[in-house]
């Protein structure tokens, strides 16, 4: 498919309207329904108490949201002394993935968090999610010089 016109596609802050949408483009994409994890994270941004600052962003077609972004801003956390910021979350439909929506979302994303100071994004990245993989490749993103590490609790 052709990449779409950047006026093509409106980027805007999620909104409580989207967790529906956002979650069935999870599920079409990971095939894993997870209504409770985006209740909770739109909640997050949607709390007038939080000084978080918004990074989670939709991509509407034709009013039609088709894609989002959703991440963090840290101020030092996990002993790390530098402002970052990382992406937890992205998914494009499926019948508008390969049209530039991803890098469209990631490009407003850095901008958001670069007008906060941050200098560096992060993500973890399934080693086997070869697509997904690609894409952040493509858009710069190279191993970072931390380890994911992990301890099963069975």
């Amino acid at each position: 498919m052709a990449k779409l016109a950047p006026e093509d596609v409106v980027i805007r802050v999620m909104r409580e309207s989207d967790v529906e949408p956002v979650t069935e483009i999870d599920y079409k994409v990971f095939g894993t329904r997870r209504p409770e994890y985006y209740d909770r994270k739109v909640g997050e941004i949607l709390d007038e108490e939080s000084d978080r600052l918004v990074t989670s962003l939709v991509a509407e077609v034709g009013d039609q949201v088709v894609g989002f972004i959703m991440g963090n801003v840290y101020l030092g956390e996990f002993g790390i002394p530098e402002t970052m910021a990382s992406v937890d979350t992205i998914g494009v439909d499926p019948d508008h993935q390969r049209q530039g929506i991803a890098g469209y979302l990631l490009e407003e994303f850095n901008t958001t968090v670069k007008k906060a100071g941050v200098d560096k994004v992060h993500t973890l990245v399934n080693w086997a999610d070869t697509d997904l993989l690609g894409f952040f490749a493509n858009v710069g993103f190279v191993a970072a010089n931390t380890l994911n590490l992990k301890l099963d609790l069975e």
